[in-house]
């Protein structure tokens, strides 16, 4: 197959990568405007290589004119989340979208692989707009913990580096690693609550400062700059004090002096 032909059929797949990285970064900014907890902690994407393609090919006796059709994987998805609960979370938010179908699942947290290997895989049919019109492609989307990650990337350079024959003393270490990688998402499991709300309180005083600074910002353009420079170190000591309460309380304080700011204004007018 030409070089030129290979770029042709691999466009729309980029395309698609390009698209739903995009979508599910999206999904995880929404959730943070709205102060909700995103189950999805990253997303990032790929597309096959050529060569990687042709050995795919090669090692499952598939026909090059079938390749589309057989090989589910030319384009990747791979969605990291923070616990294991949030893999359900991913997978049923996936299911209810309209410009995704889901064609199979595979659950390899239930049925692990005998390397290890633990995440749950989905392949969905993915429509994108071309030059030629709409082309409805498969894409694999893989979707695991930060800790579930962090072993198969090491598992998979370890496959790339002894060409798929791992000597036994390195199999039986990566073996042991996947059980401690398993009580480590078991463990952060127990405490999700904990951490949740640390990230939830973190969140909050971010926004609360976001607003802060905001409003600081439009007074200097409706009031006395030596009052608002007052107002700002007022701010810098209740920030110091890093109790989110006395940041609420000034949040709102700020808010009110704001908003009579902006009614004087508007009445010199």
């Amino acid at each position: 197959m030409e070089i030129q032909l290979w770029r042709s059929i691999l466009c729309p797949y980029e395309l698609a990568v390009q698209e739903l990285v995009v979508k599910f970064q999206h999904l995880i900014a929404e959730h943070r405007e709205n102060d909700l907890y995103s189950p999805i902690e990253q997303v990032v994407g790929r597309v096959k290589s050529i060569s990687s393609i042709l050995e795919k090919l090669q090692r499952k006796h598939i026909p090059i004119e079938r390749m589309e059709e057989e090989i589910e994987d030319i384009a990747g998805i791979r969605i990291i989340c923070q616990f294991e609960e949030d893999i359900a979370a991913v997978v049923d938010l996936i299911s209810h979208r309209t410009d995704m179908e889901i064609k199979s699942e595979k659950n390899y947290l239930k049925h692990i692989k005998e390397s290890g290997y633990r995440s749950y895989h989905l392949i969905i049919y993915y429509t994108v707009q071309t030059i030629t019109g709409p082309k409805r492609i498969q894409m694999e989307i893989q979707i695991r913990t930060l800790a579930m990650n962090f072993w198969a990337t090491i598992e998979h350079s370890l496959q790339y580096k002894y060409k798929g024959d791992m000597p036994p003393h390195v199999t039986q270490r990566l073996s042991k690693a996947a059980d401690a990688i398993e009580s480590l998402d078991r463990e952060m499991s127990s405490v999700r609550n904990e951490i949740m709300d640390a990230q939830n309180s973190s969140q909050t005083q971010s926004n609360l400062v976001k607003d802060i600074l905001n409003n600081i910002e439009n007074m200097y353009k409706l009031s006395n700059k030596r009052e608002v420079m007052k107002i700002q170190d007022e701010f810098l000591r209740v920030f110091k004090t890093k109790d989110l309460q006395q940041l609420e309380r000034f949040h709102r304080q700020l808010d009110i002096i704001a908003e009579g700011y902006r009614a004087q204004s508007v009445s010199g007018h």
